[in-house]
């Protein structure tokens, strides 16, 4: 059996879809199943988790591929219109325009998995990375996680 590896970083975010409810407090939880041989560096993992998260700690997460939302950056704003009425003003440096159509924790944990997988390639010198999987739990509440699997060859 190939051993794994549990890392836990928090972040708070607001959820775009889940505005009127405020902050969301979140918990990623990644899972690294490893080949027997390899050595990681574990201090590189810890960066690349830290860096990924800080990149989300208290933002408003934006769905850049919805296809009922305009999301416009003028510098100093980003204006995001539903429907192709304008909504909601939020300031710049408070969002984080995502690749993705919208922001669950499914979602979420797609987008991660995928960041991590290429954010680990980097760190190895573009190098692959010996890894069987990655796996990415996002929990919005307690009891209340998704998460995804992505089986590397």
């Amino acid at each position: 059996a190939n051993p794994s590896l549990l890392l836990h970083h928090s972040f708070g975010a607001i959820l775009f879809d889940h505005l009127p409810d405020g902050m969301n407090d979140l918990l990623l939880r990644m899972r690294l199943a490893i080949f027997d041989h390899l050595v990681l560096d574990f201090a590189a993992l810890k960066r690349v988790m830290k860096r990924l998260t800080d990149e989300l700690d208290h933002r408003v997460l934006l769905p850049r591929d919805n296809p009922k939302l305009t999301i416009t950056a003028d510098g100093e704003a980003v204006r995001v219109a539903f429907d192709g009425r304008p909504r909601y003003v939020f300031p710049t440096r408070d969002c984080v325009i995502l690749p993705i159509p919208n922001t669950t924790v499914e979602m979420l944990s797609q987008y991660l998995a995928g960041r991590v997988r290429t954010e680990l390639a980097a760190a190895n010198g573009g190098g692959a990375v010996h890894l069987t999987a990655i796996e990415i739990e996002v929990e919005e509440n307690f009891g209340q996680a998704a998460s995804y699997r992505e089986t590397l060859d």
